[in-house]
């Protein structure tokens, strides 16, 4: 308690840290007025039932933060320079240029990275907004519109994208944490008060054990989000004795940590968006007067709401995505150069090759275990819901993970910033 006073002190007397998290904070409610003007010409009533019963505008409108539950001019949030940054990193397998670029060249390669990412953006921004558009005014959510109506609509949504990009990255660069973490974070937080509304709304006094049940699972399960979030595998590492004139340097022993989440959120991600495109298709067919078309895209979307079904693909796809990012941030051959180039060896195994293979052999093992507790992470909500019967009472998912992650890395760099200060 009083290690906590302390650094709560030490916190407001830091002006530095203090200025950063003011900053946060302030571009935080920039970020929720724009969430909170809408495009002109929306029904609002046939808005909800559409977003209701279509999961992958529901996704969308959680990388948005919040900001396509009433169709504001940010409606787009993140999820273009999300989708970006994903593909850019899918790339690095395919491109070795690339890979040397994000992995091998430093801040400098890493900032061009970036900026492949936000070029592409753009693009990506207009492809999702027509089809946005388009698909809404389909559905009735918006009145047919004129070509210059529809044009400007179009470039008031992507520049919103576009803004909220570039507010994330202030954030980065100014503030504390991921920037677009940040404003994820904060649109799941700005939806829990109508969500726990609607819940007393709906409280009935016959399901208290239900309520108190679902409670304790609630804690039970942050816990364990937490601990898999925060598990590491220590590979111990010894560094090599060097003799210099009369004096010896190295022989100091360390160790690697390999997370057991290797790969964050990102597979679930991947998931979603292979799981939901299809969605993405059949409800902008659904309502085609080609009878085949329609036909099919009603099969298809009848078929996704089979919760068992999708809850199957949807734990199959997370778990084999984990590999597959996995296999694309962590590289053993380039830990076990650079631990021969620096001198270190892991006890009992020859570097080079055998480092390798032991580094690998590790990564799939931690993997498997990751993989596991995120596909469960992923279709806790369909579980939850099946049991229950509740549609409010649904926990876990990416908003989850997103929470939990993004509270934990505040709390590091809240702590590594007072702990600089103390030294």
């Amino acid at each position: 308690m009083n290690t906590f006073v302390q650094k709560a002190g030490l916190l407001i007397a830091d002006k530095a840290l203090r200025n950063r998290l003011l900053f946060v904070l302030g571009a935080l409610a920039v970020f929720r007025v724009l969430a909170a003007i809408p495009i002109p010409g929306i029904n609002a009533a046939q808005l909800q039932i559409f977003l209701s019963n279509n999961q992958f505008f529901g996704l969308l409108n959680l990388f948005s933060g919040g900001g396509l539950s009433n169709l504001s001019i940010v409606m787009l949030g993140v999820g273009p320079y999300i989708t970006a940054s994903i593909i850019m990193q899918v790339l690095t397998l395919m491109f070795p240029s690339l890979k040397a670029m994000y992995q091998e060249e430093g801040e400098a390669g890493r900032a061009k990275f970036s900026q492949y990412s936000r070029m592409l953006t753009l693009p990506i921004a207009l492809l999702q907004g027509i089809s946005f558009l388009l698909i809404l005014e389909r559905q009735g959510v918006m009145p047919a519109l004129s070509p210059f109506q529809f044009a400007a609509n179009l470039l008031v949504i992507v520049a919103g994208s576009i803004l909220l990009m570039w507010i994330g990255e202030l954030i980065s660069e100014f503030g504390l944490g991921n920037g677009v973490s940040i404003i994820i974070f904060a649109g799941i937080v700005a939806s829990l008060p109508s969500q726990i509304s609607q819940t007393l709304f709906s409280f009935d006094a016959s399901q208290v054990p239900l309520y108190l049940g679902f409670l304790a699972a609630a804690v039970a399960i942050t816990a364990a989000v937490v601990g898999i979030t925060e598990a590491e595998r220590p590979v111990p590492v010894t560094y090599a004795k060097r003799v210099r004139g009369m004096k010896f340097f190295g022989g100091a022993s360390t160790y690697l940590p390999l997370r057991l989440n290797q790969a964050g959120v990102i597979p679930i991600i991947f998931a979603l968006s292979l799981l939901l495109i299809p969605q993405m298709f059949a409800s902008f067919f659904a309502t085609s007067s080609n009878a085949i078309l329609s036909g099919i895209a009603g099969s298809i979307l009848s078929a996704f709401q089979n919760l068992w079904l999708y809850g199957a693909l949807y734990f199959f796809f997370v778990f084999l995505f984990t590999y597959f990012y996995t296999a694309v941030t962590f590289d053993p051959n380039q830990i076990s150069e650079n631990l021969q180039k620096n001198g270190a060896f892991i006890p009992g195994v020859r570097p080079g090759g055998s480092t390798s293979e032991h580094l690998a052999k590790i990564i799939t093992r931690i993997t498997f275990v990751g993989a596991l507790f995120l596909g469960l992470i992923a279709v806790l909500p369909i579980i939850m819901q099946s049991i229950t019967g509740i549609q409010s009472l649904a926990l876990g998912g990416t908003a989850l993970l997103i929470v939990v992650s993004v509270i934990l890395d505040l709390a590091r760099r809240i702590d590594a910033q007072i702990s600089i200060r103390e030294y």
